[in-house]
């Protein structure tokens, strides 16, 4: 008997099978961590992920510096003769007109945005000229930057300049880059610089350096947007600095905060030693809520320009943590709109508020860590007060209706109907496309009866002979239907 050959009685030649992969492409795909950050890669980069950031870490943000100002605050109201929740319901009451201010920004298209930068404006620049009126204008800290509006309520009307500035701005800078004229270092700075200025004066007649630092940042940060020079760039820096080492060198305040810097002499810094103290007391979960030692008395401000230390103190380094990666959230999701939009406008306003909150929130959080002078400027919807609490969160509503403008976040929301709306608009199409309406068993209540069709079969509520599908019922309805059928109670 002849040996068989290789290709065996078919005549086919044997089949190779391929190798197979060796383990480390599997070990490599099942990695932990880069699933996880894969995963965070595309959750990131879907539509309405900022819009989602933005709305849900400012709303965190304002309802922990809510439980924050209550804990912070009770011990200052208590010395006052005041009730220990007198500027938690102030600050709730702030933050219940901030809701609604938000919501309407979040509403409102960007034409009318854009439509309301220069009232804005012209109100900011009345009441920042109103402060310095004697009789008017009243001083808080030694600051003439605070109106009185009866009672316990004021308002600080530069907080509403930073808003001005950024729509003014915003709307100024599109215009004249839909005129191509952005090219002309001239238009980059008249009048944008001029106004800003103008503003930053009004300001320091009152004598608060903080909130004039929070304005450069904004001017800068939308002559970056813009596409300003480098050279354009530094001369502008250069005459604000000017500026401000004149202003520090003739301010004996000024110089001790600066000195202060780093410093451990609690008899010369005061505050910014117990505000360490503070921080270094909470360890990693903090002592909890309530049981500050600092906010008696030793720590000032301890409700306002330095909440974050009580925080430190209360909830330890993981409180602080989790309010940094929320404002560092917030950031990013501000960068990210200002940087997908078409729209000029939207990108110079969004990049504006980006800056105003980040900037306040780096100056407030380095002061009180000691890396920065004090500048008596609030944290961001996190400190008391409704002067700055009400610009704020109408800035948070501008960022989220830029988010949800944006071309796949609207198709996206678009998409987020509800289904028994689906239903009802595609049944109204399916009239249309034949003339009439959709028909309807003869005798019968949709979606209370069965029957059976032409073929014998069980029909769920259609006509016979209406050349439409059988139509979705709900589940709980046949269920019942069955149970009053059988007798079941």
């Amino acid at each position: 008997m002849p040996p068989t050959s290789p290709a065996g009685r078919t005549g086919r030649p044997p089949v190779q099978r391929a190798a197979r992969r060796p383990a480390v492409g599997r070990a490599v795909r099942d990695n932990p961590v880069r699933t996880l950050v894969t995963r965070a890669r595309k959750a990131w980069d879907r539509p309405l992920t900022a819009y989602y950031v933005i709305l849900g870490g400012s709303a965190l943000i304002t309802v922990l510096g809510l439980v924050m100002v209550y804990s912070a605050s009770q011990v200052t109201a208590l010395q006052m003769s005041l009730p220990g929740s007198y500027f938690f319901r102030k600050q709730l009451l702030a933050a219940v007109i901030g809701a609604v201010l938000l919501f309407v920004a979040a509403r409102m298209p960007v034409k009318l945005h854009r439509a309301l930068a220069y009232p804005i404006l012209a109100g900011a620049v009345f009441l920042m000229a109103l402060v310095q009126v004697p009789g008017i204008g009243m001083s808080v800290n030694g600051n003439q930057n605070w109106i009185s509006l009866g009672g316990s309520f004021q308002i600080q009307p530069s907080e509403i300049g930073k808003l001005a500035l950024v729509l003014w701005g915003a709307d100024l800078i599109a215009r004249k880059q839909e005129k191509r004229l952005l090219t002309q270092w001239k238009h980059m700075l008249v009048p944008l610089v001029p106004v800003a200025f103008m503003l930053l004066g009004l300001i320091m007649l009152g004598g608060d350096m903080g909130t004039a630092i929070i304005l450069t940042a904004i001017l800068f940060g939308l002559l970056w947007l813009a596409g300003a020079p480098t050279r354009l760039f530094v001369g502008v820096l250069s005459v604000a600095s000017l500026i401000g080492l004149v202003l520090i060198k003739t301010s004996p305040n000024r110089l001790d905060r600066f000195a202060c810097v780093g410093s451990t002499d609690v008899t010369k810094c005061w505050q910014a030693v117990h505000g360490i103290y503070a921080l270094a007391s909470g360890g990693l979960f903090g002592s909890g809520l309530g049981a500050s030692v600092e906010k008696w008395g030793q720590l000032p401000e301890a409700h306002t320009d330095f909440i974050f230390a009580v925080t430190g103190e209360e909830l330890g380094l993981a409180g602080t943590l989790s309010v940094l990666a929320l404002f560092a959230a917030l950031g990013y999701a501000g960068i990210r709109v200002a940087g997908r939009t078409e729209d000029p406008f939207v990108r110079y306003a969004a990049g504006g508020v980006t800056t105003w909150i980040v900037a306040q929130a780096v100056i407030n959080i380095g002061a009180v860590l000691g890396l920065l002078p004090i500048a008596g400027v609030p944290l961001p919807l996190f400190s008391y007060g409704g002067s700055a609490l009400l610009p704020t969160m109408f800035a948070i509503g501008l960022l989220i209706a830029f988010a949800r403008d944006e071309p796949a976040a609207r198709a996206a929301l678009a998409m987020r109907q509800p289904r028994f709306g689906r239903k009802r608009a595609s049944a109204f199409a399916a009239g249309r496309g034949t003339g009439r309406k959709p028909e309807r068993s003869a005798g019968r209540k949709p979606g209370r009866s069965f029957g059976r069709d032409s073929g014998g079969g069980v029909g769920r509520g259609s006509g016979a002979g209406s050349g439409q599908g059988p139509r979705r019922w709900n589940t709980m309805r046949r269920r019942a239907s069955a149970a009053r059928s059988s007798g079941e109670r």
